[in-house]
């Protein structure tokens, strides 16, 4: 349409007529008495009756303020589009005729487009107080300023709304011209960033009638998505809601998101109390520009209600006004600035437009504004406080802090839930008071309690299953094995377990959902399960069941359900059966272990005889004797049966280490021949996914599956090594015949590989190697169903009826006797053990030591006894005797002697000579006295 546009604004170029005179220059260096700004809107509209009031109070206000424009008068030229992109471009032109310095407007985007072509030659500036499409760009059109907020910038409010309620997909309907799409398009990039989408685009013609309305809405209610967005004019608005709540789109279930149009016409219309009119539009959430609240704004509303009272007018005051109002003094300001500068206001003519031999066109009216682009900076540099707020342009030509209030219709009106600010997004609290605060302190992002068409506060689901008559495709995978999970060559064949729960789930679906099974394969060879994500991503198939792993590359490209089998990798080895022998009951230890153990007995039953022997009577007699007791003691402590009693504290001690050797030596020896007496062996030595990686053994997988790509990516394993395996018989083959062999496979797969290799002459075990993947169904990224199936098999789940479907498909083979923990039972080494016999070898260390200081210092208490009661005879014998006994030299005949007395017998000894010396003593003392009295 606006093509069209385009090209009527140049034959009205070319046909304009050239005679007109232009007004008189301001003398040089004085001010003007007046200049001229031109206004371009509809009169008769919800938007233009609102701002004409306006946009004339402002300018009384500016002419009637003596800081601004003082001795200028600022002359308003209004223009009236009349709704239409052809009168209102002919407007346009009319009023460059005229030599205004500035237009304000105009208030349609499509006129915005084509005018700026204009003004961009002639360098007259617009301030648009309603153009909202993001289009209209100031890299496109530097004289294009937007003294409202850019419906980016609403659009980012509504996918704010959309993934608040985690919403994925809505349906955009709006009208189809410059200002509607460029909306969609914005809201598209917007839904976008939120991993969310327009699902459909219901384009509404211009000035279309109910009958077109009605056709539209009825074709966007056939999609699945009930999450509709309204961006439409305002004057022709209504009509959407009366169709759609005739086509009953207004009932429980659907959400409506209206722009900032509706809310001009709550606002502006006084039918808006009206319960008959709240009605088409009960539960819809509505944005509208956010001014915050002032004492100018209050006087200017009282001032405006006044006026319009007194005019006798109907229509009400919207916020499109406040900017309209807002925009009158941005251009007085500007043109104060421009002449306080010392600019003159002065046109001239472009010598592009000439008057044609014998044409009536008056081209040479259509002057250009010398100081346009002087004006166009002042603008660009505006910055005050007005009844919209700060007044102030960003780099893009846009207003700062743009905001919106977000309002719910009810029966009694429309109230307040929150706001959104492109600073805090959304929030309960007022965009100001956020701006005030870090834009990361802001815990803000929630709305009050809404209330959804029909009454309804629960929120909606947002989506149902599109009413278009098409069945669901569902695709199937077609196999030569592992059919208990899914199997059938056609759509009514079609069988398994996955199957099953399929069927279950949709049952539970809150609404009907119409299906066929699409077999893929021919039964012969698995299918490639990358290839049927791919069908279901590009749109060919709207779902898959089956026992499709749960990858991260799939999830890329499809939407998996919740989990219902058991799975991850696992691998299948053939196994053997171990023969017992004589001398099964020395494997548990290595021979290493068996000979340290010996000896540590050995140790220990010397180091207690060491310890006791002084003191214990048992453990005392013939060297014979004390050899047997000594072995005796060691050996039957294995069994916690020994019969001496140990009585000194080093020796209990040791014992008590010994004895918790002791415990650990025999549980472990006990559980170690248990395992081996019992256990399967493993054929071919792979005890686990390390060493299967590093053996050279072949290694099969499922053909169709991603484990070929998990080996070789993941587990750099070489494609060599890799055997395709596609039948049941083919993985009993591998495990039983030819070459050794580990099979990789699923753990869901496990129960009738057991199964088959029950018929063979060997038997398989499996164990988890890896967490990868869970079995689920997929769906296409375009519908949400997913998570409804989800949902389903959480409740089927719960109730025990999955468990019920998995028993009757699933039943545990009967050789299945043995589990994982009788694999891989190994002989036990002193690594195992090394550190406790360490432990105990240094405590029988330890008390050895404390055992010989405590010898030797009584054998020094008893030798120097010994010397004292020895005559005091004088010759070298008895001083070299004594010397060698001072010095600790004694025989070790006297040392062993000494050691292996008694150690009562000893101490009294010790007693007796002590008793003796004290004697000595007195006598001595007695003979001296004697001698000192005579």
């Amino acid at each position: 349409m606006m093509g069209g546009v385009a090209q009527l604004v140049v034959v009205t170029v070319l046909l304009a007529t050239a005679a007109a005179a232009a007004r008189t220059a301001s003398a040089a260096g004085a001010r003007p008495s007046e200049v001229a700004v031109g206004a371009l809107f509809t009169y008769d509209s919800t938007i233009g009756r609102a701002a004409q009031l306006a946009i004339e109070l402002a300018v009384d206000d500016v002419n009637a303020d003596a800081k601004v424009l003082s001795g200028t008068k600022l002359n308003l030229m209004p223009m009236d589009t009349n709704c239409s992109g052809f009168l209102g471009t002919i407007k346009a032109l009319e009023l460059m005729e005229k030599n205004v310095v500035a237009v304000i407007g105009p208030q349609s985007s499509g006129i915005g487009h084509v005018i700026s072509q204009v003004v961009n030659e002639l360098h007259v500036p617009l301030l648009s107080f309603a153009a909202t499409d993001p289009t209209l760009s100031a890299s496109e059109y530097p004289y294009f300023l937007r003294t409202t907020t850019s419906d980016y910038f609403q659009m980012n409010a509504v996918a704010s709304i959309v993934d608040y309620y985690q919403w994925k997909r809505v349906t955009a309907i709006y009208v189809d011209d410059d200002y509607g799409r460029g909306g969609v398009s914005a809201l598209g990039d917007a839904l976008a960033l939120k991993r969310a989408q327009v699902s459909y685009k219901a384009a509404i013609p211009p000035n279309s009638n109910t009958d077109v309305i009605r056709d539209v809405l009825f074709r966007a209610n056939m999609m699945e998505s009930r999450v509709m967005v309204v961006h439409v004019n305002p004057d022709t608005g209504l009509r959407v809601f009366s169709a759609a709540k005739k086509l009953q789109m207004m009932a429980s279930g659907y959400v409506w998101i209206v722009t900032d149009w509706l809310a001009a016409v709550l606002d502006s219309s006084p039918a808006s109390r009206d319960p008959k009119y709240i009605s088409n539009i009960q539960g819809v959430i509505v944005l509208r520009q956010h001014t915050p609240d002032s004492d100018a704004k209050k006087k200017f509303i009282s001032r405006w209600n006044t006026v319009a009272h007194n005019r006798s007018m109907t229509s009400g005051l919207n916020s499109y006004a406040f900017y309209a109002y807002d925009s009158v003094w941005a251009v007085a300001r500007s043109v104060d600035q421009f002449l306080n500068a010392g600019q003159q206001i002065n046109f001239s003519t472009d010598p592009r437009l000439h008057d044609a031999n014998g044409t009536t066109l008056r081209l040479s009216t259509l002057k250009i504004f010398d100081g346009g682009d002087q004006m166009l900076q002042q603008l660009l540099l505006t910055n005050f406080t007005g009844l919209t707020g700060p007044v102030r342009f960003d780099s893009g030509g846009n207003l700062v802090r743009p905001a919106y209030d977000i309002l719910n219709v009810g029966r009694s009106g429309s109230s307040l839930v929150g706001y959104w600010s492109n600073y805090s997004g959304l929030s309960v609290a007022a965009p100001e008071i956020l701006y005030q605060m870090p834009s990361n302190a802001s815990s803000a992002y929630q709305l009050k309690n809404v209330v959804w068409p029909g009454d309804s506060t629960d929120i909606p689901r947002g989506w149902v299953f599109p009413n278009n008559g098409q069945p669901l495709r569902v695709g199937v995978p077609v196999k030569p094995s592992f059919k208990t999970l899914v199997s059938g060559s056609s759509p009514d064949t079609v069988r398994g377990y996955c199957i099953d729960v399929f069927k279950s789930a949709i049952k539970l679906l809150p609404y009907p959902v119409p299906y066929r099974f699409v077999p893929i394969g021919d039964g012969t060879k698995n299918p490639s399960y990358v290839g049927i994500v791919g069908m279901v991503a590009s749109n060919t198939l709207d779902a898959a069941v089956g026992d499709f792993a749960i990858v991260r590359n799939g999830t890329r490209l499809a939407e998996y359900t919740q989990p219902y089998i058991d799975s991850g990798l696992v691998i299948v080895a053939p196994v053997k059966h171990v023969s017992s022998s004589a001398w099964a009951f020395l494997k548990p230890f290595t021979w290493e272990m068996w000979f340290v153990t010996g000896a540590l007995f050995i140790l220990v039953g010397i180091v207690v005889w060491l310890l006791e022997h002084r003191t214990n009577e048992e453990f005392r007699g013939p060297p014979r004797n004390q050899i047997i007791t000594i072995f005796w003691f060691s050996f039957s402590t294995m069994f916690f049966s020994h019969r001496q009693d140990t009585r000194t504290a080093l020796g209990r001690f040791v014992l008590i280490i010994w004895m918790f050797v002791v415990l650990i030596i025999t549980s472990s020896y006990t559980a170690s021949l248990t395992s081996i007496l019992t256990v399967q062996q493993l054929a071919t030595g792979i005890t686990g996914l390390d060493s299967l990686i590093s053996s050279s053994l072949p290694i099969g997988y499922q053909t169709g599956k991603f484990t070929k790509k998990y080996l070789m990516i993941n587990l750099n394993v070489p494609e060599s090594r890799l055997v395709q395996l596609n039948t049941i018989q083919e993985y009993a083959d591998a495990l039983t015949r030819g070459p050794k062999m580990a099979v990789l496979l699923r753990l869901s797969m496990r129960s009738q590989i057991s199964i088959s290799s029950c018929h063979t002459t060997a038997t398989s075990r499996l164990w988890d190697s890896s967490s990868q993947g869970k079995d689920g169904d997929l769906h296409s990224r375009k519908t949400p169903l997913a998570a409804d199936m989800s949902t389903a098999i959480l409740q089927l789940s719960e109730s025990g009826k999955l468990q019920s479907i998995h028993d009757e498909w699933f039943t545990k083979p009967s050789c299945a006797t043995d589990d994982e923990s009788n694999l891989g039972a190994t002989r036990l080494g002193l690594g195992s053990f090394w550190g406790l016999f360490l432990i105990c070898a240094l405590i029988c260390l330890l008390a050895l030591v404390m055992f010989f200081i405590q010898v030797c210092w009584q054998y020094k208490q008893y030798s120097n006894s010994e010397d004292a009661d020895e005559p005091n005879a004088a010759g070298a014998d008895g001083a070299g005797k004594r010397q060698r006994r001072l010095l600790g030299l004694g025989s070790c005949k006297e040392i062993v002697k000494f050691v292996d007395m008694k150690e009562e017998e000893i101490m009294k000894k010790l007693m007796k000579r002590r008793s003796g010396e004290k004697d000595n003593h007195a006598a001595g003392l007695s003979d001296a006295q004697s001698v000192a009295s005579a």
